[in-house]
């Protein structure tokens, strides 16, 4: 709707950039806030937000190259055009990678900053959702309905039709999906790994809906879209994520009852090896009474005969 805000001199001032910087920003703050109210520290945050950021930029980069790796292929000047065609979910998931390396190379408890951090991730994704809508990129399907739009000529989607604002659905999902986690969150005696979790799966099912309403070049996947089929697999992690707290306390008490059994093994053993030394003793001793008695009889004997 709006791909350039405001020019400043030859300096041209893009809206989608402009929202993704102020979702970075707020994300940050946010995650800042709420780790000091967890009594984490909030200084390697901001570090931990940046590499995030920036591997997170990377991560949709890839993943886009993968998906369209053919259209690259026919246009390898792409390859270097960083100001559009990205996958969120290659963000996402390169964005935790590179967060859980940075928290066992600080000796941090990747599980507590992993729930820090992803309400902010949502804020920041529904920021930059409106980004997408003020370029015209991941537009909706045709509408005749009063709610569809009709974007300029230099936008990404098609302006010669009423598109469906799927771009803005997807913003307002998530604002809500952050109320949602921050809420959620503010359990004291949460266990890790819950609002992670809750995150993959609420988002992930919420973009496979979204996705039927989208109309741009994404790639397919048999009957889905790329994001679509991404989506389903995220959903079953992330049940895994939210009760991988359990999950992880099972096996601990798993290997305690394992090396259980083997302490009771290795003491019956011993038992058994201190029975058989007794037995093979106790014969020994009986043996050597016999052997006394036979000897005492025979020299009773001899006497007889003298």
């Amino acid at each position: 709707m709006c791909p350039i805000l405001f020019e400043i001199g030859k300096i041209k001032i893009a809206g989608y950039g402009t929202m993704i910087a102020i979702g970075f920003i707020l994300a940050l703050i946010m995650a800042e806030k709420r780790a000091e109210k967890k009594g984490l520290n909030k200084d390697l945050i901001f570090s931990l937000g940046i590499t995030c950021i920036v591997s997170g930029f990377v991560g949709a980069k890839l993943m886009h190259y993968i998906v369209e790796f053919k259209y690259y292929m026919a246009n390898p000047s792409r390859f270097l055009d960083i100001n559009s065609g990205f996958v969120v979910y290659g963000g996402i998931i390169l964005g935790i990678i590179s967060g859980l390396v940075f928290c066992k190379i600080k000796k941090l408890e990747f599980g507590r900053y992993f729930d820090i951090v992803m309400p902010s991730v949502a804020l920041a994704q529904a920021f930059g959702r409106i980004g997408c809508f003020m370029a015209g990129c991941c537009y909706g399907k045709e509408t005749t309905s009063a709610i569809g739009v009709t974007f300029k000529p230099e936008s990404f989607a098609p302006h010669d039709v009423k598109l469906i604002p799927v771009q803005l659905f997807s913003s307002i999902a998530l604002f809500v999906l952050v109320i949602i986690l921050v809420y959620f969150a503010k359990n004291e005696h949460r266990r890790p790994y819950k609002v992670a979790g809750l995150y993959m799966i609420l988002y992930s099912i919420g973009r496979f809906v979204i996705e039927f309403f989208r109309s741009d070049d994404r790639g397919t996947v048999g009957m889905f879209s790329t994001s679509q089929f991404i989506s389903l697999g995220i959903v079953v992690i992330g049940f895994v994520v939210y009760n991988l707290s359990s999950i992880i306390e099972s096996v601990k008490k798993e290997n305690v009852t394992i090396d259980d059994e083997i302490d009771v093994e290795a003491i019956l053993a011993k038992n058994a090896d201190a029975e058989e030394s007794t037995a093979e003793a106790e014969a020994e001793t009986e043996e050597s009474t016999e052997d006394e008695v036979k000897n005492e009889e025979s020299n009773d004997s001899d006497e007889n005969v003298e």
